[in-house]
């Protein structure tokens, strides 16, 4: 299988559903602005968002991955099928409970988690508590859909599950340009659409399932050794992922308490940071863990650093550039994409101050997809827990000083710092316990790279200089956004290419 290849396939899907994403989010910007409306969304969609991190994309995903991949390899196709089934039965039992008590805990849960929503305005609180009520169900689909798609990845079908956020983005995109005239208020449309987005998603891939013979009725065995040993890798996992979203959590209790939009802007600057996050991190993850996984299984361990190697370097190579590019130019990211209608210059102003302080992070963030991998492949999940526990705690305090000068700010500042120290700390652990040897070159190949993104930054600063971002329409501004961001690339790969890098060197195959 080449590597390289599946990682193209995988961004190029991935980048298709973040594109149409902010198609989806400029559309809510158009219609509903930064206000109470959809800072009453954006809580509601984030609390069943956080719960699919956590047992599906998370810590299900962690734990079920290795021991699949090894059921895969050595059990056999029917075992493999029993497994599947018996994890199937257990994941929709415990996901049915969590729904149902969301939905009537829904008041108790937006008091906890937006406590300012309720001090601030009565009908914010209410508006909120609906919306998640609608919302609660998608964790049912999605985390089963995300199950589905752990399979398929297992199986090298990397395709299909990259795909599939893109019917999220369609479902609420039809919602709220038709729906919104049949709701009140109209915002509730989008809650609806995240519900419909997550069965589509689910259904979606049950045929290609169905083609690798992995199609199983869910089944409950708590008897079973290997949905135990799943069981037992979960509860730091969990702890682990949780720690992550306790952090989000927290800022978004911090954030409701300050100016009306704080919620909505650090949301839309987050959308921006997630998309080169979503391309390049995502996808090296999700090719990593199955391929790490059966690399450890094999006790290949010179292949294991191999991998770990081929994805930092591709790592610094185009994450490190996504890194600056990103601060430099927020502005015309954001004037482009959002600054219509309802969505003020005020806006975006702030919403650019947000994902300046996110910019800093972002490397550290796509290297955690990276690096946490190679602990999970290997079955060690209690590794990157106790880094994560570190990271909440310097996160909170980070908090504290910044907060108070920076606002909304602040709090984005503090998790693009934490997230440098996570990766810090990860890449320090796997060189501690001897898991990964760094290949020759790198010293000549950062220096290239180096190089590389300083004539591109000065480029994209001066192009960004050039223009009114405000002013045009929407296809004029996006004329100009794309044409800058073409030069930004010709000149950052040109100057790669002038001083000796090829790109021949990152295609990796492995059996």
């Amino acid at each position: 299988m080449n590597l390289l290849k599946s990682l193209a396939t995988i961004s190029s899907m991935t980048m298709g559903s973040r594109v149409l994403g902010f198609v989806r989010d400029a559309i809510i910007a158009r219609f509903f602005g930064a206000g109470m409306a959809t800072d009453a969304f954006f809580v509601a969609f984030k609390l069943p968002n956080l719960l699919r991190r956590v047992f599906a994309e998370g810590a299900f995903s962690q734990a079920f991955v290795p021991i699949l991949a090894e059921y895969k390899n050595q059990q056999g196709i029917e075992a493999t099928r029993t497994f599947v089934a018996y994890i199937a039965g257990l994941l929709t039992l415990v996901l049915a409970f969590v729904t149902l008590i969301g939905i009537l805990t829904a008041p108790f849960i937006i008091i906890l988690t937006a406590p300012g929503f309720k001090e601030e305005s009565l009908e914010k609180f209410q508006l909120a508590t609906t919306m998640l009520q609608i919302t609660f169900p998608y964790i049912f689909f999605i985390s089963l859909s995300s199950l589905v798609g752990a399979i398929l990845n297992t199986w090298n079908r990397f395709s299909v599950p990259a795909f599939v956020p893109t019917l999220l983005n369609i479902s609420m995109i039809v919602c709220t340009l038709f729906l919104t005239p049949y709701f009140h208020p109209p915002v509730l449309a989008l809650s609806v659409s995240v519900v419909i987005g997550g069965v589509l998603q689910l259904l979606y891939q049950l045929p290609y399932l169905k083609k690798i013979g992995m199609l199983v009725l869910p089944r409950i065995n708590l008897k079973d050794s290997g949905v135990w040993r799943v069981l037992k890798q979960m509860g730091p996992a969990i702890l682990g992922v949780s720690v992550g979203q306790i952090s989000l959590i927290i800022n978004t209790i911090f954030a409701s308490f300050l100016a009306s939009g704080s919620v909505s802007w650090m949301y839309y600057a987050d959308r921006l940071m997630e998309f080169p996050a979503g391309v390049l991190g995502v996808a090296l993850g999700t090719i990593l863990l199955p391929s790490l996984a059966k690399s450890f299984s094999k006790s290949d361990h010179k292949q294991y650093s191999e991998l770990l190697d081929w994805g930092l370097k591709l790592c610094f190579l185009l994450a490190l550039p996504s890194t600056v590019a990103l601060g430099v130019i927020s502005r015309p990211l954001i004037s482009t994409l959002f600054e219509y209608g309802q969505f003020t210059l005020n806006d975006t102003l702030m919403t650019q101050r947000a994902l300046v302080a996110y910019s800093i992070g972002l490397l550290g963030l796509i290297l955690i997809k990276v690096l946490a991998p190679a602990f999970y492949s290997r079955q060690d999940i209690k590794t990157p827990v106790k880094i994560a526990i570190a990271t909440l705690i310097l996160t909170q305090l980070m908090n504290l000083v910044f907060i108070g000068p920076l606002q909304h700010a602040g709090l984005s500042l503090s998790i693009g710092l934490a997230s440098c120290f996570n990766a810090g700390l990860l890449f320090w652990q796997l060189r501690k316990k001897q898991l990964y040897y760094p290949q020759s070159g790198w010293y000549k190949f950062l220096a290239k790279v180096v190089i590389a993104v300083i004539l591109m930054s000065a480029v994209l600063w001066l192009g960004s200089e050039l223009s009114n971002w405000s002013t045009g329409s929407m296809l004029i501004r996006i004329g100009r956004l794309f044409l800058l961001v073409i030069v930004g690339v010709f000149v950052y790969f040109g100057a790669l290419i002038a001083m000796g890098l090829k790109i021949k060197q990152f295609i990796k195959r492995i059996d």
